[in-house]
């Protein structure tokens, strides 16, 4: 086995990145093609999911797989080799199955044991089989994946752990409060019609929605999936089929939008987002007129225009800048103000009174004195006496979401800008993976992966093992021939023997050829299921003096079987 994956992921990779690889149902189809056509490689896979793109290999050379896949992957994603390369990872033989049995347990998904991955993994090897670029090494992997993520989800509690990554965008949608309660009565309006949009529709109808309207690019599709949450035992629900045309007439009247479409654009801009909260038609307008908020008076404001904050201050507040209330600096504190304004301020400040007669018969001279004192207090304190605090501006706070966004799509359908306008909740796959990275993880996932090392050791070992049959099988038919050919010389030269004992003879032969290669035959399989086994294939071809074409046309044989065993 040289199994060999290369990739990047959520964990591996900014969103920016991932976005602008991800990879078309057809651009897929090319990679895996060009991959098998590429020297190093046999059979190939890919699996493409909205937070990773992962190609996996059969390959003779390590060194050459890595540079041949790093290459097909930068081709067919758009982005330049050089700019990809710090963002790949790459697993090899045991590391490789590893990676891929823990993907497919949920331990490597953006949230953790979420079981949607199981489908994605059935899917691609579902396309490697349709191209034919799945031998018997990925097929054997990728269905043993599929077995081992069941076992995970049914011998654990990893579904505690984490869930689909539609229902935790919906949570996060829902600001922690339960999902079913936001979504009670609520308008969706689904933007595509694959798995992960068919998904989420079924979540929404689960959770209690109103009404589903689904949009795509192919009608029929839309239709159907309408149909089946109509129709559905669990997720009877309101729902209906638009063209992509109408998508800005239904985003006048939906509460929640979710969008994954194979799009390489954006599908709803900030305009059309902005221009359908201003248009809403539920009764509930959401414009900037009903957006506007009445906001407390800061001390600044008071400040600046309110005289009853500052009841009796016998200073012009409006005239100083500033943002936290009275608190001129220096010799400007006094500037241009005469003594007797300043003492009265002094007076205010004191909570005391000043009697305007009195300084109205203070001289010239007297004047000079208090200023030059007061500008002291101000110039030692850095502010004239005061007794307001300043206070925390007041942030203008935002609107009650009117529309919610969930965008699932790679690359993104919804333009990120819309995190920007008021009256709008938008959630996407960057906010998703922030969100992710602090959610706790349930103890069970210890448990799953002490199973995914258990059959990443049997699937290495049955490998192993499977890669030294032919050469058993070839060893035992050379065996058999050499019976065969010294039982026809044993007839020519005893013509006069019977039946039963040349039957005698014959059994006799076979008994001993099978029991003295059945300890070695036996011995050599348990050594090759070992790590470092696979030498002992190459040690048995050697010590026989095994025709190689013939342990070549056993494994071919053998490969075939197995492909018409295969349930299509």
């Amino acid at each position: 086995m040289s199994l060999l994956v290369v990739g990047l992921s959520h964990r591996s990779a900014p969103v920016s990145v991932l976005e602008r690889a991800a990879l078309s149902a057809d651009a897929q189809a090319k990679l895996v093609q060009d991959t098998v056509a590429a020297e190093p490689a046999t059979e190939a896979a890919v699996l493409a999911t909205c937070n990773r793109i992962e190609l996996y290999a059969d390959v003779d050379k390590f060194h050459a797989g890595v540079a041949e896949l790093s290459t097909l992957l930068a081709q067919h994603s758009g982005v330049g080799l050089e700019e990809l390369t710090p963002y790949l990872y790459v697993h090899y033989e045991d590391r490789a199955v590893h990676h891929l049995f823990s993907v497919a347990c949920g331990l490597d998904s953006m949230v953790v044991g979420e079981g949607q991955i199981l489908g994605q993994i059935k899917d691609s090897l579902a396309r490697a089989q349709e191209l034919h670029t799945a031998g018997k090494l990925l097929n054997d992997l990728f269905q043993q994946a599929l077995r081992v993520g069941k076992r995970a989800h049914s011998e654990t509690g990893i579904d505690r752990a984490g869930q689909s990554l539609v229902t935790f965008g919906l949570e996060q949608l829902a600001a922690g409060g339960a999902v079913e309660e936001w979504a009670a009565g609520r308008r969706a309006l689904v933007i595509g019609a694959g798995s992960m949009s068919s998904l989420a529709a079924a979540t929404l109808a689960r959770a209690g929605v109103g009404e589903i309207v689904v949009a795509n690019r192919t009608f029929e599709r839309a239709e159907r999936l309408a149909h089946i949450l109509t129709e559905g035992d669990d997720t009877a629900v309101s729902a209906r089929a638009v063209r992509m045309d109408s998508v800005p007439g239904e985003l006048t009247r939906a509460d929640v939008v979710v969008s994954c479409t194979g799009a390489t654009g954006l599908v709803l801009t900030a305009d059309s987002v902005a221009q359908a909260v201003e248009g809403r038609i539920d009764g509930d307008a959401v414009g900037p007129a009903a957006a506007a908020t009445t906001v407390r008076a800061t001390p600044a404001a008071a400040a600046t225009g309110t005289a009853a904050a500052e009841e009796n201050c016998p200073l012009d507040l409006a005239a100083v800048q500033g943002s936290t209330g009275f608190s001129v600096h220096g010799e400007a504190a006094v500037a241009g103000l005469d003594a007797a304004t300043l003492e009265q301020h002094g007076a205010w400040v004191a909570g005391g009174t000043v009697d305007r007669r009195d300084t109205a018969r203070r001289s010239p001279e007297a004047d000079a004195e208090l200023i030059t004192a007061l500008a002291a207090t101000a110039a030692t304190v850095g502010r004239i006496p005061e007794l307001r605090r300043p206070e925390p501006v007041a942030v203008i706070p935002r609107p009650a979401p009117a529309l919610f966004l969930l965008d699932l799509a790679m690359p993104r359908d919804i333009d990120a800008a819309v995190h920007r306008l008021a009256g709008v909740r938008l959630v996407d796959i960057e906010s998703l993976a922030e969100a992710s990275a602090d959610a706790p993880m349930a103890a069970d996932v210890d448990q799953v992966r002490r199973i995914v090392s258990d059959e990443v050791a049997a699937f290495g070992a049955a490998q192993r093992a499977a890669h030294i049959t032919p050469t058993v099988v070839a060893l035992r038919t050379m065996a058999a021939d050499v019976v065969a050919g010294e039982i026809a010389r044993l007839d020519g030269r005893l013509p006069d023997l019977d039946e039963r004992q040349r039957g005698e003879i014959r059994q006799a032969v076979h008994r001993v050829v099978d029991k003295l290669l059945h300890a070695p035959t036996v011995r050599v399989k348990q050594l090759a299921a070992e790590p470092g086994g696979a030498g002992y294939a190459d040690a048995l071809r050697t010590l026989f003096d095994l025709d190689p074409e013939t342990v070549a046309a056993v494994s071919r044989a053998g490969d075939s079987t197995d492909k018409k065993d295969r349930p299509a």
